[in-house]
């Protein structure tokens, strides 16, 4: 089994977000602290428990202790006589030039391990290489501005860090909340997300909801962008640990955090069967009265887990008199000897009655929409092109109700209203 990481950015990425999920998530503070002050950048780490709309989260800052004055950056670009333009970040009169090479020398001189140093190099190569692509000038040209600062390092850094204490093997991520509206950057005001968020996150799937600010920033677009193997629902996994990272803000209703579930990869559940219009099953049945009504749970999980397509439970009057339990299972032809070992094992029927039923089924898929809290599957049945039903999942429903404070209704109505809105 391989080690995965499950990313929900249901409000977006950061890097301090992530970083800060990660060492929710269990990561050693005083571990990750000492990697960091290898890299030889004044700086001090601040963590600290917030609520962001009711759910407990772990906040990261990162406080630059250089000489510098901790104010804003703004960067110009100049051509010079040879006709080559070159980026320039100031804060405040103090010139921070932070080129490639200056990150890739803070880096590899770090004491942290090589295979830490090299994943934090890639990133801020792919990242130079963006930024090249936006100014139209070479790669070695470019001066960092806002992911080159301190800040930014130590969070890219961390989070590489971070993921290689837990050995993750694998990232999956949810679509990204990119935000809305307009963000002020070095040369103007933007529309969300910013070109170099918008230039990592091709071929990512990307949605906009909630509030109209930025919230997916460009380390957090980095990160994501050059870790993730895949986009998705969450994957087919065993939770091992769980992890709040929490943004600067705090928005009513909706909880301003990223969510990452660290486990180990189970095979998948095979797809519901494809559409058709008939299939033969096997409908099995018997009636119990002398059982503990507190192993019918366990009996109708374990005829599930053995390959059942329905398990369903009707009460009826038996022999004298007594109450009792028509126990009344679906299943594949192929799977008659696994139903009846389940039913002979752990209930206590005698015999079982089976016989092969016709039945007509609708084709079904899964569609995934965006809601306020999370992402929500609906189930669609259609026949002959024509979608008959459609309903959202319940279990993520009542996920996003949990993470949000929501009525478990509310969620159901706006998944659906999104559902209709995109169909």
């Amino acid at each position: 089994m391989s080690r995965v990481m499950y990313i929900e950015a249901m409000s977006g990425a950061a890097g301090d977000m992530l970083l800060g999920a990660l060492i929710d998530a269990g990561l050693p503070q005083d571990e990750i602290r000492r990697s960091l002050a290898t890299l030889g950048v004044p700086h001090e780490l601040h963590v600290s428990r917030v609520l962001r709309a009711g759910v407990s989260a772990t906040h990261v800052r990162v406080v630059d202790l250089s000489t510098a004055p901790a104010a804003p950056a703004h960067t110009h670009a100049h051509t010079d006589a040879d006709g080559r333009t070159h980026v320039h970040t100031h804060a405040h009169g103090d010139e921070v030039q932070r080129s490639l090479s200056d990150i890739r020398r803070i880096i590899g001189q770090s004491g942290i391990p090589p295979r830490v140093r090299t994943r934090a190099i890639e990133l801020f190569e792919r990242l130079g290489e963006v930024e090249a692509s936006i100014h139209g000038v070479a790669v070695d040209e470019i001066h960092f501005h806002e992911v080159g600062a301190t800040d930014s390092i130590v969070d890219i850094v961390g989070c590489a860090l971070g993921l290689d204490w837990f050995g993750i093997e694998d990232i999956v991520s949810s679509p990204l909340n990119v935000g809305a509206g307009t963000v002020e950057i070095a040369h103007g005001t933007f529309p969300v997300p910013a070109p170099a968020t918008i230039r990592l996150l091709q071929g990512a799937p990307v949605f906009s909801a909630g509030p109209r600010v930025e919230l997916t920033t460009p380390t957090g677009a980095l990160l994501i962008s050059g870790c993730a193997r895949s986009y998705g629902p969450m994957p087919a996994m065993t939770i091992g640990r769980v992890g709040y990272g929490a943004g600067t803000r705090d928005f009513p209703g909706i909880p301003n955090v990223l969510r990452i579930v660290i486990g180990d990869r189970t095979a998948p559940l095979p797809p519901e069967r494809p559409a058709q219009d008939e299939h033969a099953v096997l409908q099995i049945e018997c009636e119990i009265d002398d059982m503990n009504p507190q192993l019918f749970g366990p009996a109708v999980d374990g005829l599930f887990g053995a390959g059942a397509l329905d398990v369903f439970m009707t009460p009826v009057q038996m022999k004298k008199g007594r109450p009792g339990t028509l126990l009344t299972v679906l299943a594949d032809p192929d799977h008659r000897a696994a139903m009846t070992e389940v039913l002979f094992t752990q209930t206590t029927t005698l015999g079982v009655r089976i016989q092969r039923v016709e039945r007509e089924t609708l084709a079904r898929r899964w569609e995934e929409v965006p809601v306020a809290g999370g992402m929500v599957r609906i189930k669609v049945a259609e026949r002959d092109g024509r979608v008959l039903n459609a309903a959202p999942e319940f279990d993520d429903c009542e996920r996003v109700a949990a993470a949000t404070g929501r009525p478990i209704k509310d969620v159901q109505i706006e998944a659906m209203t999104r559902w209709r809105q995109g169909s």
